[in-house]
């Protein structure tokens, strides 16, 4: 076993799960999860599977972005609970064979974050260069915003100062400087504060924006120097505090871009979302064709050893198509969200799976099978192992951040407050809590948490998938995925039908001679003739795992 496989890199094969802790489960009766709410489900979580848990902001804010927007960097927003309940959520966690992530949030702060009342009250406070300021008019940079339907601008002119500020999101969210070494300080001693309570990392918000110097003047770029060096020296940072941690960058580029946020030698982000991966998926099921995947997992660059992608359908944000041609986005529009309601900010869908396949449950098992069949560390939005819906009265990103259902009573069993008072409503159109919940779902042996749930513990039993070498395998219809990972000496063949109609698939095995495949969900064993082609039936929207090893290899 090579240096890099005897460390620990958890995050190879680890299996995360992000939630935000507003609308998991709330403990008080408020209307607002909290962190003692969090922490009695906990054991909800360690059943599941889950290794580890990534909690979105849950910082003193003034709630404009969903907590995005951040007031204090080292604090707990007191609706959520204290540093003390952090804690205690973290220790149980961990003693349940779970680590905890945060968001690192520092591309911006709030508009009423400390540094920023202060850089606004006057040209010479001391913390004006904690932002980026010009008192030129700037230009036309409606192009460029992010949320067009909110912005039409990277500056806002500030009334007190009479200068404009930069912002790449909202402008509610002034953008820090990074070229300031205060700020870079300000930013090792966040992730310094919350290493030392415990966490085993971050999520990084935004990476691409938090290194970019627009906006800078000329000196300051220079001063700050190479922005990936400035990278390189947050994950020196720290794996010197904690060798074990990592930065699990958000970097929604093509992947000859992404390539370099890992850096040449595995030195700056630890682990990146597949972007194009997760589009080119929907596009394959949108035409029953898994030719766009397959297309994209061939592009997949080589990383380093240490580095790795995660896998996913769903995240927190709209499901972005950005990196789809305008042609394909539309194709994907027309499956899976062909109203404008369903639609945002011209490139993305505000809506969750289950509605999206019409709540076919064989369809939607199968996606979830071969999300975590492909090579990775595949990560899952809270909600998604029972099949929960959308609300799309909700305004943008919210749409798919509706409360937990736990139950089919009030409020999904989410909180006894009015339903008015929720911090969200709940999903609806026949994905409600009536439909969807986990008490009944947990009674349920063929339910969807029990497939998601059976689907982790068999990923964890597969080192293949997150270790190994990936190749796709040939075979003759255009509707179905065929592929292996490698690791040691033995391999997990996937195939998955992304067509409604039953079909057989003719495996050709390497190295067949001697060779067993074992069904990992059947069960069933058979020894692979070498002299032919492995024949494997898939009815429609079906889906085979299958380990590939040694006769004489007891192991299975």
């Amino acid at each position: 076993m090579s240096q890099v496989e005897n460390s620990n890199l958890w995050w190879k094969n680890a299996v995360l799960y992000c939630l935000d802790v507003e609308t998991f489960f709330d403990s008080d009766g408020d209307g607002i999860g909290d962190l003692p709410g969090l922490h009695e489900q906990i054991d909800y979580l360690a059943e599941l599977g889950i290794t580890c848990l990534w909690l979105m902001p849950f910082y003193p804010t003034p709630n404009r972005d969903d907590g995005y927007d951040i007031t204090d960097h080292f604090g707990v927003d007191s609706r959520l609970g204290s540093i003390g309940d952090v804690v205690e959520l973290i220790r149980a966690a961990n003693n349940r064979g779970i680590r905890v992530i945060a968001d690192l949030v520092v591309n911006h702060t709030s508009e009423q974050h400390p540094w920023f009342q202060a850089a606004r009250s006057s040209k010479d406070s001391p913390f004006r260069d904690f932002y980026i300021w010009r008192s030129d008019p700037p230009p036309d940079t409606s192009a460029e915003v992010v949320f067009p339907d909110q912005e039409g601008s990277l500056w806002e002119l500030d009334e007190q100062t009479g200068e404009w500020y930069f912002h790449r999101f909202y402008k509610q969210q002034p953008d820090l400087n990074i070229a300031n070494p205060k700020v870079r300080d300000e930013i090792l001693k966040v992730i310094g504060f919350w290493l030392q309570l415990g966490v085993s990392g971050f999520r990084v918000d935004a990476v691409p924006f938090l290194i970019e110097t627009t906006g800078l003047t000329a000196d300051a770029i220079s001063g700050f120097g190479e922005p990936h060096d400035y990278l390189r020296s947050l994950r020196s940072f720290l794996n010197q505090r904690n060798g074990e941690a990592i930065l699990l960058g958000e970097v929604n580029l093509a992947y000859q871009h992404q390539l370099k946020f890992f850096g040449s030698d595995g030195d700056e982000l630890s682990m990146m979302f597949d972007f194009v991966g997760m589009q080119n998926l929907y596009l394959s099921l949108a035409r029953a064709d898994s030719e766009p995947v397959v297309n994209a997992l061939k592009q997949r660059p080589s990383i380093p050893a240490q580095s790795q992608w995660a896998t996913f359908v769903r995240n927190h944000d709209e499901l972005t198509l950005d990196k789809l041609p305008p042609s394909q986005r539309e194709e994907v529009f027309d499956a899976f969200g062909p109203e404008k309601r369903m639609q945002l900010y011209g490139r993305g869908l505000k809506r969750r799976l289950p509605p999206m396949l019409d709540g076919d449950p064989q369809r939607l098992r199968m996606v979830y099978s071969l999300l975590f069949s492909l090579p990775g560390t595949p990560v899952i939005f809270y909600g998604e192992e029972i099949g929960m819906g959308e609300n799309l009265k909700a305004e943008g990103r919210s749409a798919v951040r509706t409360p937990m259902q736990w139950t089919s009573e009030k409020n999904g069993g989410f909180s006894t407050a009015p339903a008015n008072r929720l911090h969200a409503a709940m999903a609806t159109d026949g994905f409600g809590p009536a439909e969807v919940n986990v008490v009944a779902q947990r009674s349920d042996p063929g339910s969807m948490l029990a497939f998601v749930t059976r689907l982790i513990h068999r990923y964890r039993d597969c080192p293949e998938l997150g270790w190994g070498q990936f190749e796709v395998i040939d075979q003759p219809h255009r509707a179905v995925l065929a592929h292996s990972c490698t690791w040691q000496g033995r391999a997990v063949i996937a195939v998955h039908n992304l067509g409604p109609d039953a079909v057989k698939v003719p495996l050709q095995v390497p190295d067949a001679a001697g060779q067993v495949l074992h069904d990992l969900f059947g069960g069933e064993s058979c020894e692979v003739d070498a002299s032919s082609a492995t024949e494997i039936e898939l009815e429609g929207y079906g889906y085979r795992w299958l380990r590939r090893y040694r006769k004489d290899d007891r192991r299975i």
